[in-house]
């Protein structure tokens, strides 16, 4: 007579296994600590594994280097990639053949063996999705908003002549008389 070792797998331990989550902490000097009710952040996974996510978070580092950017940013792109490999399941074969071309300890190696491995593979259609998707997805949310200090469009708040025009702190100050005739 046999006896079977059946073992209970609930909803959330099955998840914790199948998909990944990317976590981590705002810094409190970060301009985005003043924005977002809690400093701890996290993305749940519904395609790709916590160590996927790791390698894809480190490679959009790689690919966008802005040290001072909070990785929250950077784990919206790895959010919107994955939600686009749940979608399709060619995009996700896709997605997974090119993480694995990153190799072994991606995510942990130092920033110049990383640099060689995206340079080996920069022209594959891998590298150009994520490099694109890092593009639409990264500089288009708040957390880079506040981070780069764009105030957002202008024309409802009366255009940018007389609100913020001439707030560059980057810039040098133009002299009077090249600055040219006042419009109004």
């Amino acid at each position: 007579m046999s006896v079977e070792h059946v073992v209970s797998f609930d909803r959330r331990s099955f998840m914790k296994v199948a998909t990944g989550v990317i976590t981590g902490v705002i810094a409190a000097t970060s301009p985005l600590a003043a924005l977002v009710p809690s400093r701890a952040w996290a993305v749940d996974l519904g395609a790709l594994t916590d160590a996927q996510g790791a390698a894809l978070l480190a490679m959009i580092r790689t690919i966008a280097p802005h040290d001072a950017l909070d990785s929250a940013a950077y784990a919206l792109v790895v959010a919107a990639l994955d939600k686009d490999a749940a979608a399709s399941a060619a995009v996700k074969s896709d997605l997974l053949t090119g993480i694995t071309t990153l190799g072994v300890g991606f995510a942990q190696s130092p920033e110049s063996a990383r640099i060689a491995q995206l340079k080996a593979i920069e022209s594959s259609a891998f590298f150009q999705g994520v490099r694109v998707k890092t593009l639409l997805v990264l500089y288009n949310n708040p957390i880079a908003f506040a981070h780069f200090g764009y105030e957002g469009e202008a024309f409802s708040k009366g255009g940018y002549l007389f609100r913020g025009f001439n707030d560059l702190k980057w810039l040098p100050e133009v002299p009077l008389a090249d600055s040219g005739p006042m419009p109004v």
